[in-house]
């Protein structure tokens, strides 16, 4: 006997709810400007790859405006290398389209606190969600990061290891753009600028990275003193992403 289709349900309300909001207040403030994106199309400068985790939104973060970042989030904010071959590459395929077609001058790889996907990797004794486990071939390109780490110490917890190893992916990361020939290219004649950020989902931090020492570095001189009130060690929840 067949089972009975499943009914459908009516958009999340929450969804409509934010959309009300945006009309009666954000799309009223900037109306002008999604007029002027749709007649002349978009020229972002800045192109962001993130992660997909909820919690760290580049447009928040970086309180962006509509058309001024292109931005692509997968698990664990990570870029393949070069690879032309017959698969289905969703990252590479933006990454094509934001130096070649949009001609970006900043591509920034946006690493964050907590990382699900890299805590994914780092945990030997979690094992993958579903059969096809999608999340653990994608993953296998923090192994470099990995060997670059030494491993996770003697005396080091898993946590701190993942933060570790966080700040290494995004290296590694940047070191998979410049196998792409277009972006190594462009970046050697100065015409595109690589970056690497952290952010500290309890703190608000903002790290950067700094190309001559290999260290992350704060990305402004001093947190407004509200922000201070927040424990930098405070308990971040995890997250699959």
């Amino acid at each position: 006997m067949d089972e009975p289709s499943p009914q459908p349900q009516p958009f999340p309300q929450r969804l409509t709810e934010g959309y009300r909001a945006f009309l009666d207040d954000r799309f009223i403030r900037e109306q002008s400007r999604y007029e002027k994106l749709a007649e002349s199309g978009q020229t972002p400068k800045i192109m962001l790859i993130g992660c997909c985790d909820s919690r760290v939104s580049p447009e928040v973060i970086f309180d962006a405006s509509p058309g001024e970042m292109f931005v692509v989030r997968n698990i664990a904010n990570l870029i393949p290398p070069f690879s032309p071959d017959d698969q289905l590459h969703g990252t590479s395929a933006a990454l094509e389209y934001g130096v070649q077609a949009l001609k970006v001058e900043h591509i920034v790889v946006l690493g964050h606190g907590r990382c699900g996907g890299i805590k994914a990797f780092a945990d030997d004794t979690q094992g993958p969600l579903s059969s096809g486990d999608f999340i653990g071939r994608w993953i296998t390109l923090v192994e470099p990061a990995a060997r670059r780490s030494g491993g996770r110490g003697r005396n080091e917890t898993l946590d701190d290891y993942v933060e570790r190893l966080a700040l290494l992916s995004v290296q590694q990361s940047l070191a998979n753009l410049r196998t792409f020939p277009c972006i190594n290219i462009l970046e050697s004649k100065g015409r595109l600028h690589l970056h690497g950020a952290y952010f500290a989902v309890a703190s608000g931090m903002l790290m950067l990275l700094d190309p001559q020492s290999g260290q992350f570095v704060p990305a402004v001189g001093e947190m407004p003193k509200k922000v201070q009130m927040i424990r930098c060690s405070e308990a971040e929840p995890e997250s699959g992403g």
